[in-house]
């Protein structure tokens, strides 16, 4: 399979630069200088993933974003000189999987782009094996084979590494996880900012599986350690 990357970046340079390296490891590049012509490939091709930059014309990428997430979840990576933490948590809040801070290495930047596609579209290996293709907690189901996340019936829209964490936790109700082990588990290696990023993500999927998350009855917070996953009904 040839994957299908989208470039959404006003500097030319920047374009042909990545194009090189991504085209010399056989994906297949579209690109687009602002984010309104970027929507139209979107509508056109199955992208894959997406490269994006944040200061563009006419729509820029946090804007870009919010309109791809409406009705797609292909995972996004935000390529930006604005370095900032706030920059980068305001990025992932509204949806994108990474934060790649100008200047870069092209290699780093292809390197994510496998890492975020391993795990939009592969399945933890410690699946491997399970007769059931099914996680339940509580009123959560978690569709392994399609990656879907339903409660009550209902597809919740969660980005393909919020998928990857509440498959993770899903797996063994009640062990607590690290904020690092979460994240190399997503992303294939430690970060940084690792705390900080799993705060983001954690605060997001709460907004979409809680019915009130400021009392969550699913993702417990275990002080000094991590993250849990169960269900107690309040």
């Amino acid at each position: 399979m040839q994957y299908k990357v989208l470039i959404v970046e006003d500097d030319a340079d920047i374009v042909e630069l990545l194009t090189l390296y991504l085209n010399s490891h056989d994906f297949q590049v579209f690109s687009a200088f602002n984010g309104v012509d970027a929507l139209k490939i979107v509508q056109e091709q199955d992208i894959s993933v997406a490269l994006v930059d944040v200061m563009m014309p006419r729509m820029n990428g946090y804007e870009f974003i919010k309109a791809v997430r409406q009705h797609t979840s292909f995972p996004i990576i935000l390529v930006s000189a604005k370095t900032m933490d706030e920059d980068e948590v305001l990025g992932l809040n509204l949806g994108a999987d990474a934060y790649i801070k100008k200047p870069f290495n092209p290699l780093v930047v292809v390197a994510q782009v496998k890492a975020v596609l391993r795990r939009a579209f592969q399945l933890d290996a410690a699946s491997g094996g399970e007769a059931s293709s099914v996680l339940q907690v509580g009123e959560l189901e978690l569709d392994t084979d399609q990656f879907l996340l339903r409660k009550r019936g209902k597809i919740l829209p969660l980005t393909p590494a919020e998928l990857k964490i509440m498959a993770m936790l899903m797996r063994s109700p009640g062990r607590v996880y690290t904020k690092a082990q979460l994240y190399e588990s997503i992303n294939g290696e430690r970060y940084e900012n690792d705390d900080n990023t799993m705060m983001v993500h954690i605060s997001n999927i709460r907004s979409k599986i809680e019915d009130n998350p400021e009392k969550p009855q699913y993702i417990k917070t275990v002080r000094g350690l991590g993250y849990k996953i169960e269900y107690k009904a309040l």
